[in-house]
C-alpha cells in the first residue's frame, strides 16, 4: 500500500511539475508576445509622431519662405535714408493709445530672467525672505531709471534709446559705444538667450519633438534645440518687417497672454495650491560683512538684468504719437506691472519650495508648481515659460534695429543698417542683420554662457543717461519734468554705481570681457567715422 501512495505521489508530482513548465513556458512566450506588440505600437506611435513633426516643421519653414516671398514685392520701394529726426506725425505709426508701448515695455521686461534666476540668488543668499526683499529693491531702482527716462525720452521723442541720449547730451563717442554694446550684448544675445530658453522649456513640455531617431539621442537632441531656437528667430524677424503696426498688435497678444497666464498661476497658486509661508522663517541668517555685501551686489546685478527692459520704449520713440505724454505713461505703468508680478511670482516660489530646495535651481518655476500640484503640471508651466520668452524675444526683435538704424543714419554704423522699407517704414536691414547675428550666437553657445556677462555690460550707459537728466535741467530743455527730482536720479546713479563695483568684485573674469567689449568699440568708432565723413557731412 505504501509503495502505491508514494508511486501516486511521484507520479503527481512529475505531472505537476510538467504542467509548470508548460504554463512557465506559455507565460513567457505571451510576456515575449505582448512586449513584441507593444514595441511594435510604440514603433508605429514614434513613426506617426515624426510624420506629424515633419509636416509641422516643413510648415514653419515653407509658410515663412512663402510669407518673405510676398513681402519682397514690397521691397521695390527701398533705398533712401529714411530719417527719423523731426519725423512728420503721419510716420508716427503706432496707434496713439498706451497699450501698444505699454506692452512692448511689459513684454521687454518679462523673459528668462525672472524664471531663472531666483533658485540661483537663493543658493547664495540662502535667506528668502532677503531675496525677495532685494526684489523689491530691484523693482524700485528700475521704477528710478523709468521715472528719469520718461524726462528723457519726452525732451528727446527720437529712435534710438541711449544711442541718441548720450550722443545728444554728451558726445557721438559714447551715443556709439551704447549702441555697440547694444549690438552684441542689449539685444542680439537677449534674442538668442531667449530662442534657447524657449527651446529648452518646450522641449521640456513636450519632449517628443526632441526625438525624430535620425542621430544619436544626445546629439539630436542639442542639434533640434538649436534649430528650433533659430526657426522662432526667422520667424519673428520675418513678422517684424511687416512693420511696427501689424508687429506690435502680434506683440500686444503674446503679451495680454503672458501677463493673464502668470497673474493667473499667482492667483491659483496662493488659493489652490499646496505650500507655506512658515518657508519665509526656514532661511539662515545672512552675514552682511564685505563678503556679503558683495553677493548682495551681484544678486542685484542679477535681478536688474531680469528687469532689464524699463527703458522698452525709449528705442521706438519716434513711432509714439503724442509722446509727450504716452512715453512717460509707458514706462511708468509698464515697470509698475512687471514689479507687481515679479513680486507675486517670488511670493510663490517661496511659498510653494522650500529654501533648501531652491538652492541652485535654475528651473525654479517648474519645481514650484510641482511642488504644489504635482508633477503632472510641470508641462503646463513650462509652455507658460516658453510663452514668455516668445514675447520677449518679439519684443527684442522690435526695439534693437531702431538703435542701429539711428547709428547709420549718423555715419556711425554701416550705411545699409540706414535703409528702410518704404512700404512698411521699418528698418529692414538692420532688424536682419539683427537676426543674423541672434542665430550666430545661438549656434555658437549655450545659455548660462549668454547670460555670463549680460548683466554687467547691460548696466552701464543707462547711469551715464540718467545723469544726463541734470544736464537737461541745467539746460532748462525738459518737455516733461518728473517727480522727485534730484532724490530719483540720484538714488538710480548711486545704486547703479554699487551694483557694478561689487559685481565687479564678485565676478571680476565675466565683468571684465564686458568691459573688454565697451573697449573694443572704441577704435570701431572711429573706423566708422572716418569711413562715413562724406555721409554725415551730406546729411
Amino acid at each position: 500500500m505504501g509503495a502505491l501512495l508514494s508511486c501516486r505521489r511521484g507520479w503527481f508530482s512529475r505531472h505537476t511539475r510538467e504542467s509548470i513548465r508548460q504554463e512557465e513556458a506559455r507565460f513567457v512566450q505571451e510576456t515575449i508576445d505582448t512586449a513584441q506588440r507593444a514595441q511594435e505600437a510604440e514603433v508605429q506611435r514614434r513613426r506617426s509622431q515624426r510624420r506629424l513633426l515633419y509636416i509641422w516643421l516643413a510648415w514653419l519653414v515653407i509658410a515663412p519662405l512663402i510669407w518673405l516671398l510676398f513681402y519682397m514685392k514690397s521691397w521695390k520701394k527701398v533705398g533712401k535714408d529714411y530719417r527719423f529726426d523731426d519725423i512728420p506725425e503721419y510716420y508716427r505709426e503706432l496707434p496713439s493709445d498706451l497699450s501698444p508701448v505699454t506692452n512692448i515695455v511689459i513684454a521687454n521686461m518679462i523673459g528668462a530672467g525672472i524664471f531663472t534666476t531666483s533658485g540661483l540668488l537663493m543658493g547664495d543668499l540662502r535667506n528668502p525672505s532677503l531675496m525677495v526683499t532685494l526684489w523689491i529693491v530691484g523693482g524700485i531702482i528700475a521704477l528710478c531709471g523709468a521715472l528719469c527716462y520718461s524726462e528723457l525720452g519726452a525732451a528727446i521723442p527720437q529712435a534710438g534709446g541711449e544711442y541718441i541720449y548720450l550722443s545728444k547730451l554728451y558726445h557721438p563717442l559714447l551715443g556709439f559705444l551704447s549702441g555697440w554694446v547694444s549690438f552684441f550684448v542689449g539685444f542680439s544675445a537677449p534674442i538668442a538667450a531667449s530662442a534657447i530658453g524657449f527651446s529648452e522649456y518646450m522641449s521640456r513640455a513636450f519632449p517628443w519633438i526632441l526625438r525624430w531617431g535620425i542621430l544619436d539621442s544626445s546629439l539630436e537632441e542639442v542639434i533640434l534645440k538649436k534649430f528650433y531656437a533659430v526657426l522662432i528667430i526667422i520667424i519673428f524677424t520675418l513678422i517684424h518687417l511687416q512693420g511696427i503696426v501689424f508687429g506690435s498688435q502680434v506683440q500686444n497678444i503674446l503679451t495680454v497672454l503672458k501677463v493673464a497666464l502668470i497673474a493667473g498661476l499667482i492667483f491659483i497658486g496662493f488659493a489652490f495650491g499646496s505650500g507655506s509661508f512658515e518657508h519665509f522663517s526656514h532661511g539662515l541668517d545672512f552675514s552682511f560683512n564685505f563678503g556679503g555685501w558683495k553677493i548682495i551686489g551681484l544678486s542685484l546685478m542679477w535681478i536688474m538684468f531680469s528687469y532689464s527692459g524699463w527703458n522698452a520704449s525709449a528705442y521706438i520713440g519716434s513711432e509714439i504719437k503724442n509722446p509727450k505724454k504716452n512715453f512717460p505713461l509707458s514706462l511708468l505703468v509698464g515697470t509698475g506691472i512687471v514689479i507687481l508680478l515679479y513680486f507675486g511670482l517670488n511670493l510663490f516660489f517661496v511659498y510653494a519650495i522650500p529654501p533648501e530646495d531652491m538652492q541652485g535651481v535654475i528651473s525654479i518655476g517648474g519645481l514650484a508648481v510641482g511642488n504644489s500640484f504635482g508633477k503632472s503640471f510641470e508641462s503646463l508651466f513650462s509652455t507658460l515659460i516658453a510663452f514668455a520668452l516668445f514675447s520677449s524675444l518679439s519684443a527684442f526683435i522690435i526695439l534693437g534695429p531702431r538703435v542701429y538704424f539711428s547709428m547709420a543714419k549718423d555715419g556711425y554704423f554701416f550705411k545699409f543698417a540706414s535703409k528702410v522699407n518704404g512700404t512698411h517704414h521699418v528698418p529692414y536691414k538692420s532688424i536682419i542683420l539683427q537676426g543674423i547675428i541672434a542665430v550666430i550666437i545661438v549656434l555658437a553657445g549655450t545659455l548660462d554662457q549668454i547670460f555670463t556677462f549680460m548683466g554687467f555690460s547691460l548696466g552701464i550707459f543707462p547711469i551715464l543717461a540718467v545723469i544726463g537728466v541734470f544736464k537737461l535741467r541745467r539746460m532748462k530743455k525738459s518737455e516733461y519734468k518728473m517727480p522727485g527730482f534730484p532724490v530719483v536720479p540720484a538714488i538710480y546713479i548711486l545704486a547703479g554705481v554699487i551694483i557694478l563695483v561689487l559685481g565687479f568684485l564678485e565676478r571680476p573674469i565675466p565683468s571684465s570681457i564686458a568691459i573688454l567689449t565697451v573697449v573694443v568699440g572704441i577704435p570701431a568708432y572711429y573706423i566708422f567715422t572716418e569711413v562715413y565723413k562724406n555721409n554725415r557731412k551730406d546729411s
